[in-house]
Parts: C-alpha cells; sequence; structure tokens
C-alpha cells in the first residue's frame, strides 16, 4: 500500500464512521406512504411506486455507500458474484444497519449457491426492513428451493401483502398452487 493510499483510508474510513447509516425520518414517512398507496394503486401507478420505493430503500445517506451499493449492484449484473460480495460486504462493514446493502449480498451468495450465508442476510435484511418485499421474495425462492412449499408459499403470500402488483410472487403463488400448496380441499 502506498503511503497516500495509507494516509487516505483513515480519513475514509472515519468518514464512512460518521454517515448516517439508515434512512432518515422524513425519507422512511414517504416510503411508509408509498407503501400504503401501493395498496390500491392501478398497475401503472404500481410501477412508479415500486421504482420510487426501491430507490428510497437504495440510498444510505452517504455518497461513498450508495457507490458500493451500485458497484455491487452492477458486478452481479455482470455475472461476478465475488466481486459483488467485496463490495457489499465493504458497505455492511461500514454500515450494517442499511438493510438494502444486506439485501443484495444475500442474492450475490445465492449466485454462489452459498444458501446459508443468503439466507442470513436475507433475515438481517428483513429485521431492518420488514417491508422489503423483494427480501421476503428472496427467501420465498429459497424455502422453495429447500423444498418447503408452505414456507415459500407464506412468504410469497406476505410479498403480495405488501405490494399486490408483485409480478414475480403472483406468479410464484400460481406455480406453487398448482403443484397443491394453498388449495383447501
Amino acid at each position: 500500500m502506498g503511503t497516500r493510499t495509507r494516509k487516505l483510508y483513515p480519513v475514509v474510513t472515519a468518514l464512512l464512521l460518521t454517515v448516517g447509516n439508515s434512512l432518515p425520518a422524513i425519507a422512511q414517512s414517504s416510503v411508509d406512504e408509498m407503501l400504503e398507496a401501493l395498496q390500491s394503486a392501478e398497475p401503472a401507478e404500481a410501477t412508479r411506486l415500486t421504482r420510487e420505493i426501491e430507490r428510497e430503500w437504495s440510498q444510505s445517506g452517504s455518497t461513498a455507500l450508495d457507490m458500493l451499493l451500485r458497484r455491487g449492484r452492477a458486478a452481479l449484473e455482470e455475472d461476478q458474484p465475488d466481486v459483488a460480495i467485496e463490495h457489499l460486504t465493504a458497505l455492511i462493514d461500514h454500515a450494517p444497519d442499511f438493510a438494502e446493502g444486506w439485501h443484495v449480498r444475500a442474492t450475490a451468495f445465492y449466485m454462489k449457491d452459498l444458501y446459508g450465508p443468503a439466507i442470513s442476510d436475507l433475515e438481517k435484511a428483513l429485521t431492518l426492513n420488514p417491508e422489503n418485499y423483494n427480501a421476503m421474495f428472496g427467501l420465498g425462492v429459497m424455502f422453495q428451493e429447500f423444498g418447503d412449499n408452505v414456507r415459500a408459499e407464506q412468504a410469497f403470500t406476505r410479498v403480495l401483502d405488501l405490494h399486490p402488483h408483485h409480478e414475480n410472487a403472483t406468479k410464484a403463488l400460481e406455480r406453487l398452487k398448482a403443484e397443491g400448496i394453498g388449495r383447501t380441499l
């Protein structure tokens, strides 16, 4: 490590540690309002609300931390889960209360077939943000992969409770019902 890098590292670390790690109260209030509006939204409005909610969830309050999230997502899009895990682990190290970091790293672990760490990260993401319908969907997918269709159905149903227009959850639930899960005799 060069002299300049050694001198900057403590400064960057201090900067990252001093930023807010969770959504500001105003942003959270806005997300709550959007989630409520999502319940009765028409499909086009639901699409707009979904984008806005997910944009809010992706903002840590720090430009540096948001950059790590973007880099992690870009690595996933380029099918480089190892690189994504590095960026997202750095993000989580500096912002352990930022739910979206945990959620996206769970996706990277899942892509590497590391199911234990993926589930652990999804649980942490959902502890920090219980309304994250995408993290809940990921948990449902994993339950389904494990053959636990009852819990998968519960997860997909919860997703649809939060986001009635979640297309992937709707399709997953329909597939489960076609297999006989969730039907009453």
